[in-house]
């Protein structure tokens, strides 16, 4: 299984803003008991390749894959590269991010939201392409774009939750990107804080396996 495919196998990937070197270890070990393996840690964070660089070491013997978000430009994606981050998620389409990206051998996810922004990311190289922010175009738009573009994975992003997860798998989005919905912002992690995590994470995963199982069923 390729670094992609290990990145939508459970089709969800955490979004951790504000997190720091102490919360980040124990947020990635709750998601993971709860079935969600990739975590983003966004870089507008202070100390975001410290975060980054610890969770990265501490956590891949545990078979969990760090990224890092919003990211902007080629030199922040080389930052967070050299630190350990194994794929790049971009809020907008960026060539040199991507080629910087493929040039470490990491997963490089840009955002677009139109046709014309999707197909151009593709073709410069990126593996997957989010649609950001999701909930302004809704599901119906993963399907029908989906029609001329079926080729192109796609990942949702942005108003993710429990109550329409389903809908943005089945309309045709390989992938689910999961902020606050998932991951609260916490300065300071308790065992309740964990458990609740853990049982948000397997409940999104829990949504995303149940429909594309039913996908499958009645393709």
């Amino acid at each position: 299984m390729n670094l992609l495919e290990k990145l939508t196998d459970c089709g969800i990937v955490a979004v951790v803003r504000g997190s720091n070197s102490e919360t980040i270890i124990e947020i990635a070990r709750a998601l993971k008991k709860g079935g969600v393996s990739a975590l983003e840690i966004t870089v507008e964070t202070p100390n975001a390749m410290t975060i980054i660089e610890k969770a990265a070491a501490a956590l891949e013997e545990e078979g969990i894959i760090v990224g890092a978000g919003t990211v902007l430009d080629a030199e922040t994606a080389r930052a967070a590269l050299l630190s350990g981050a194994k794929f790049i998620f971009s809020p907008s389409f960026n060539p040199e991010t991507i080629k910087m990206t493929k040039r470490y051998g990491a997963v490089s996810i840009p955002g677009a939201m139109t046709p014309t922004e999707i197909l151009n990311a593709y073709e410069h190289g990126a593996d997957m392409v989010k649609v950001f922010p999701a909930n302004v175009i809704g599901p119906a738009f993963f399907k029908t774009i989906k029609g001329p573009l079926p080729h192109i994975p796609l990942m949702a992003t942005g108003g993710i939750d429990l109550d329409n997860a389903a809908d943005y798998i089945d309309a045709g989005a390989e992938g689910l990107g999961v902020g606050s919905t998932l991951v609260p912002l916490l300065h300071e992690v308790t065992d309740h804080d964990k458990e609740k995590i853990a049982a948000r994470a397997g409940a999104f995963v829990r949504i995303v396996a149940e429909t594309k199982k039913m996908k499958c069923a009645f393709s």
